[in-house]
């Protein structure tokens, strides 16, 4: 296996430049970029370590911050639709009297595995830069418009094609982010998943405004209630309404705020060195900083291809074609320890795509259920609550960030944020008064949350960046496939009962043994 090493001995043999870009690395601040030792491609791996040292050299600037706010609203979007319609399901079924009430909520996974899939592949064949500028606009519009819907299917449909636009970006915020981040400020890719929190509280926000003061009664609870029409019931189209809306700014934002370039890591794999140099240097100017990488240290790198006198691109020959995909599949495969962690990394994102939503999604009929147990049938009182859970689900992905950056780093972070998730939802079930019903919600919203931002900002840092969208994309598309399963069981289920919660609980017990046995810790290291 070729490695920088081999790069020196080639250099030594004639290939001076070579030499010179890693004797005069200064910047390498000892930290090993995290893949280095398991590519088979010489000269995207030398690549990929000067690149780590020029972005080492700029450090954070505000260019980063801007990316840690506007990648964050596809975080807090996601969680956002895929919410709202578990809020609001409750209120269309009085309405619309469909056939199969879990509807909405196979909807909003089946577009977001799509999503998470299309705009995967995407970003590894035509670039990050594109679904970052359409996918969050292509979301509101859909949203805006599901507040519409004059019947069931129609409602479903749109659901979908909003999560389509929304199911990419946490794929694509990722890698973005990461894509420029000093070696050593990489925690906060972990902090960033604070805004799926922020998501969710604004979700809760929207129910607790609109749902309580604007939704016709539930005939089955007051039975005295008048039936549900589009004139008595439309809290939940106030509650897509304002959700498009508000996305619609952010989609706005993202283009006028900052005019995102494209990721030196992809232009790397695209063999466009002098682009990859030009835009680290833009950065380094505008923000008066240092950089020192240049076009000739990057083509140096290309006499490490021994057998081909060409720079390393990480494609096939058509673009879009199956031979493409399988490109990006095999590199996810390179060597051993790559699959195993690719596996591994896809097993923990099925694992909590079935824990998440049996608990968060169900949420609400499981909140509603136990608080008619302690006498609170009040809307307003359920939706409160549901808005302190949310708001708890902030602060896991904080704490996770600061566990990141010490020696625990990020497996154990995992282990320890799904052990205690797990703690609290077995302790969970032997609630017996409203108090303990909501301060055990927000426990646990935060507790989960340490495991899920962190298994985040994971995924990304050990995958190879050429394939980083793809091996996301796919790992967030088992997680949607196990949300569609989810509503399936649920609609078998009773998820008024405490089955579901003893099912998250086991799950979550797997989920840290299969961190412990990640063959990779980004801590101390530089992703690839």
């Amino acid at each position: 296996m070729a490695t920088i090493d081999d790069g020196k001995k080639v250099a030594e043999e004639g290939g001076g430049d070579v030499e010179r870009a890693y004797a005069e690395d200064e910047i390498d601040v000892q930290k090993g970029d995290i893949l280095s030792l398991e590519h088979t491609d010489p000269v995207l791996n030398a690549k990929m370590h000067l690149v780590n040292n020029a972005i080492d050299e700029i450090g954070f600037t505000r260019y980063q911050w801007k990316l840690f706010v506007l990648n964050g609203f596809g975080y807090a979007v996601d969680s956002l639709i895929l919410l709202i319609q578990s809020i609001i399901s409750g209120q269309a079924v009085l309405e619309f009297h469909p056939g199969y009430t879990a509807g909405l909520t196979i909807a909003a996974y089946v577009g977001m595995l799509v999503g998470a899939l299309f705009w995967g592949l995407t970003a590894d064949i035509i670039g990050r830069k594109f679904a970052f500028n359409v996918s969050l606009l292509l979301c509101s519009i859909f949203a805006i418009v599901a507040g519409s819907s004059p019947n069931w299917i129609v409602l479903g449909l749109f659901v979908c094609l909003s999560a389509f636009g929304g199911g990419g970006n946490l794929v694509l915020d990722t890698a973005v982010f990461l894509e420029y981040l000093p070696s050593k400020d990489q925690w906060l890719l972990t902090l960033m998943a604070a805004w799926w929190g922020i998501g969710q509280l604004i979700a809760g926000f929207f129910a607790w405004a609109f749902i309580p003061n604007f939704s016709c009664q539930d005939p089955e609870v007051f039975p005295d209630a008048e039936p549900c029409t589009y004139d008595n019931n439309k809290g939940w189209r106030y509650v897509w309404f304002a959700s498009g809306a508000l996305v619609f700014v952010m989609s706005i934002l993202r283009i006028t705020v900052i005019r995102l370039k494209e990721t030196p890591k992809f232009l790397i794999g695209e063999g466009k060195d002098e682009q990859c140099v030009e835009t680290l240097q833009s950065i380094a100017k505008k923000y008066n900083r240092p950089c020192s990488l240049t076009l000739d240290q990057m083509q140096a790198c290309n006499e490490l291809a021994v057998t081909e006198r060409r720079p390393s691109v990480a494609h096939s020959k058509s673009r879009f074609s199956f031979g493409e995909v399988g490109v990006h599949l095999k590199g996810l495969y390179s060597t051993k320890r790559i699959g195993i962690s690719t596996s591994l990394i896809w097993f923990s994102w099925l694992l909590i795509g079935l824990a998440y939503p049996l608990y968060n999604v169900f949420l609400p009929q499981y909140l509603s259920s136990r608080g008619a147990d302690f006498g609170e049938t009040s809307p307003y009182i359920t939706w409160r609550n549901y808005t302190l859970v949310n708001f708890s689900g902030i602060w896991g992905p904080v704490l996770a960030g600061y566990m990141c950056a010490t020696k625990l780093g990020r497996k154990y972070t995992m282990v320890i944020g799904a052990m205690i998730t797990m703690a609290f939802f077995f302790a969970y079930t032997q609630v017996r008064t409203a108090v303990q019903n909501v301060v055990f919600t927000c426990i646990i919203n935060f507790c989960l949350n340490i495991y899920y931002g962190t298994l985040y900002a994971y995924t990304p840092e050990v995958l190879p960046s050429a394939h980083r969208g793809t091996g996301n994309g796919i790992a967030i598309g088992w997680n949607r496939i196990m949300g569609i399963l989810s509503a399936v069981i649920a609609t078998v289920a009773d998820t008024s009962t405490p089955v579901p919660i003893y099912i998250c609980a086991a799950l979550y017990i797997v989920m840290a043994l299969v961190a412990v046995l990640f063959p990779f810790e980004p801590y101390g290291h530089r992703s690839s």
